[in-house]
């Protein structure tokens, strides 16, 4: 096997474990102090790294592995998948808070380009999954696909409520973090702990488990930042 695609699964696995226990940090320490902010930045890089070798890796299994098994070519394309919904979503948590001071539409290049990008490889893999029978990767790109028109609606429609961006950047983040669990679920667990990686209830748990935890910060922070009429006169 060529050195580089060695070398580049030892980088994804040690970034991924770092990722792994991480991504708690941002989660329970306070928002925008330093701790929650320090980490929050290692997690992304380290994130930027396991998406850039899983991108790599899962090239060269398609394109470039002598003898690739069938079944080797559709998880290497959810791989190639998986690194970009993780890339895309810790960038647009990112570019929320660059941003957060906009009051019109947002018509930056590069972000445009992220989302749509997320877009197109969510209904890409979508329909290989399909067209191949393979359920569970017809079904899990669809997340994909939902998060990239979020993300384009947020930023083609101008600012309605106040901190818009702390919102956006916990959908963001909360997203990537889906990713990281995920990978680990699919990828790695089964290998470590000897489960069979095929189980749909596997692949789905990490949005099960923390879509509830976007809600409850969205609830929470809603409340604060932009209470009702009803519980303004309360």
């Amino acid at each position: 096997m060529d050195l580089s695609f060695n070398i580049f699964r030892v980088l994804h696995i040690a970034a991924g474990f770092a990722a792994l226990f991480l991504l708690w940090i941002p989660i329970i320490t306070k928002k925008g102090g330093k701790l929650h902010n320090q980490s929050g930045w290692v997690y992304v890089w380290a994130m930027a790294l396991v998406s850039f070798s899983a991108f790599y890796m899962g090239i060269y299994r398609i394109f470039f592995d002598a003898n690739p098994a069938p079944e080797r070519i559709s998880f290497s394309w959810f791989l190639i998948f998986i690194a970009l919904l993780s890339a895309a979503s810790s960038y647009y948590g990112i570019r929320v808070l660059r941003h957060k001071k906009r009051t019109e539409r947002h018509r930056h290049p590069l972000d445009l380009f992220v989302s749509l990008l997320l877009l197109c490889s969510g209904a890409g893999i979508s329909l290989y999954g399909l067209i191949n029978g393979l359920a569970l990767i017809t079904y899990f790109p669809l997340i994909g696909i939902f998060v990239a028109l979020t993300q384009l609606m947020y930023w083609f429609r101008p600012p309605v409520r106040k901190m818009h961006w702390l919102f956006e950047h916990f959908s963001g983040m909360f997203t990537c973090c889906i990713s990281t669990v995920t990978a680990f679920l699919v990828f790695g667990a089964p290998r470590l702990l000897d489960i069979e990686s095929q189980n749909m209830l596997l692949w789905f748990l990490p949005t099960i488990l923390f879509v509830p935890l976007i809600i409850g910060f969205s609830v929470h922070y809603s409340r604060r930042y932009n209470p009702s009429k009803k519980s303004l006169k309360g």
